[in-house]
């Protein structure tokens, strides 16, 4: 965390922004009479968003790799038309 003079920052808004835009400064503090006043971060605009995983987990049956490779002649039949299951 970095802190900054209201002059300093005057002068270098455009480094200090940088800094925050590239991550080389998580934030910088400006500060006024040497309190601070005002913060510098970079917005969150959701692409670094967290994903949760597992989302479906226990809305489907478990499916082991037999049962899943017995729908392939099901699948090629659907897709070649075929209503009903030789």
């Amino acid at each position: 965390m970095t802190t900054v003079n209201m002059l300093e920052a005057k002068t270098s808004l455009s480094r200090l922004v940088e800094a925050v835009e590239s991550g080389a400064e998580e934030e910088i503090i400006i500060a006024r009479n040497g309190k601070p006043a005002a913060k510098l971060v970079p917005l969150d605009v959701g692409a670094k968003k967290k994903r949760r995983l597992g989302l479906a987990r226990d809305k489907y049956p478990p499916l082991d790799f037999e049962a899943f490779q017995a729908m392939d002649a099901e699948i090629e039949a659907l897709f070649l038309g075929e209503t009903e299951k030789k």
